[in-house]
């Protein structure tokens, strides 16, 4: 049956020009009539479209569609045929091959939507169904359907955080897409989180010795990223809009309503309204193992932007997730405020926002800490969260491993204690030997 929705009508004026393959006002207008007929004001529709993109867009078929669609002579020839009850009709809808931009990188070629598909190994519709890019399954009823499940993690006297955690079959679909698609996609050098040969270390050793150390945390970090910014990236990557338009549905999620009615308790109003809001619109869902790559891509102009700023205030920059470290000599210190204040403006420009009840400034008189690790002189862990530890698995060891679980982890504590010891073995090897004996002593 031929469609009279304008939107269709101008998706298939478009995809034919695209086709026709002759970017020219006759070339336009013959395409167009293929789609509805003989119409007059198609060639004023053609000159209007070349206007706009005097080049054809084969990798954005739904811009040309958006060009056409915002066109005067389009809005009124369509206009004009609805008030006379003929509106305009589809009358057939050729289709052509989008072209992938091209890209630098080593990342699967992708030229259009059936490329994408056999990547990940599903057929187009159901593609189109994990991808969900109009938000079906917000208002849908909980049930087997459902492609993530979800927890709030309560923290006293802060806003709740929730994990959004992928079904099996969407994680499947989601690591081919991370190492398909996205990993061999560079992020910027400052970003020292998520990154192969980089990490808390490697972003600690850059302030090491600073007489002054800035810091400062962006707040909902993986919910502030949307799917309109995670899609202008896939875009200037070089993905066609078709695909990118596919792989931000899928590395993005839509909060559903009854999740959010269920937030617990904690934080201030502002904060709690500020993230049901950005978990209600397309974002990152923090679980997803997509996410922390595509929120480096994605804050790559944040990061720009920050070292930039950095550069000219003689000052070091550097982000691991969330975590805004800057730091610098004496001429940095004298300035931190007023380096913090720029601070504020760079991430609000971009679209972000800061925990201001995180931001810290730390002069070399002081306990100077980057992502847990102490950087006064050198890399390494807090001499007094190193002794609590110590004398945790010591007290585990004399009065057993219950008697020490205070906060009731239950078969979870040795996992914590163990993460906590390969904390210290990370970052400070020789306390980490001695801890790591000492652990291996508690009876289980």
């Amino acid at each position: 049956m031929s469609t009279t929705d304008p939107a269709s009508v101008a998706q298939a004026l478009a995809d034919a020009m695209l086709v026709e393959g002759d970017w020219t006002p006759d070339g336009l207008a013959r395409a167009g009539q293929r789609v509805v007929g003989r119409r007059r004001w198609l060639a004023a529709l053609a000159d209007e479209v070349l206007a706009v993109c005097p080049r054809p867009p084969h990798d954005a078929p739904r811009y040309l569609a958006a060009v056409v669609a915002g066109a005067p002579a389009f809005e009124r020839g369509t206009g004009r045929a609805a008030l006379r009850g003929r509106p305009v009709r589809v009358l057939s809808r050729p289709v052509g091959p989008t072209r992938a931009g091209g890209s630098p990188w080593p990342t699967a070629p992708l030229d259009d939507v059936a490329d994408l598909a056999r990547l990940l190994g599903l057929d187009v519709a159901h593609l189109d169904w994990m991808a969900d890019t109009r938000g079906m399954q917000r208002r849908a009823r909980p049930g087997p359907l459902h492609l993530h499940r979800y927890r709030w993690l309560p923290r006293p006297g802060r806003v709740p955080r929730l994990l959004e955690v992928p079904t099996p079959r969407l994680r499947r679909v989601q690591r081919l897409v991370l190492d398909e698609v996205l990993a061999g996609l560079p992020v910027h050098p400052a970003a020292h989180g998520f990154v192969p040969g980089r990490g808390v270390l490697t972003g600690a050793r850059a302030h090491v010795g600073a007489a002054v150390v800035v810091s400062a945390d962006l707040a909902a970090f993986f919910a502030s990223v949307t799917a309109g910014r995670v899609h202008r990236t896939l875009r200037a990557l070089g993905h066609p809009e078709a695909v990118a338009h596919l792989l931000t549905g899928l590395c993005t999620h839509r909060t559903p309503v009854r999740v959010l009615s269920a937030m617990p308790p904690g934080g201030r109003d502002g904060e709690r309204s500020a993230l049901r809001r950005a978990l209600a619109a397309p974002h990152l869902p923090q679980g997803a193992p997509t996410s922390p790559h595509v929120a480096n891509l994605a804050c790559h102009r944040l990061d720009v932007r920050l070292a930039a700023y950095a550069d000219a205030c003689g000052a070091t920059y550097t982000r691991y997730a969330d975590d805004l470290t800057l730091s610098g000599g004496a001429e940095v210190a004298d300035a931190a405020g007023r380096l913090l204040l720029g601070v504020r403006r760079v991430v609000h420009d971009e679209g972000y926002r800061l925990n201001e009840a995180k931001s810290r400034v730390r002069r070399a008189h002081r306990r100077q800490q980057v992502t847990g690790v102490v950087v006064n002189e050198r890399p390494g862990t807090g001499r007094r969260q190193t002794d609590a530890l110590r004398a945790l698995l010591h007290n585990c060891v004399r009065h057993g491993p219950a008697s020490q679980d205070r906060e009731g982890r239950g078969d979870a504590f040795r996992a914590h204690l163990e993460g906590r010891v390969g904390w210290v073995e990370h970052v400070h090897p020789a306390r980490g030997a001695a801890l790591r004996r000492e652990l291996e002593r508690v009876v289980w």
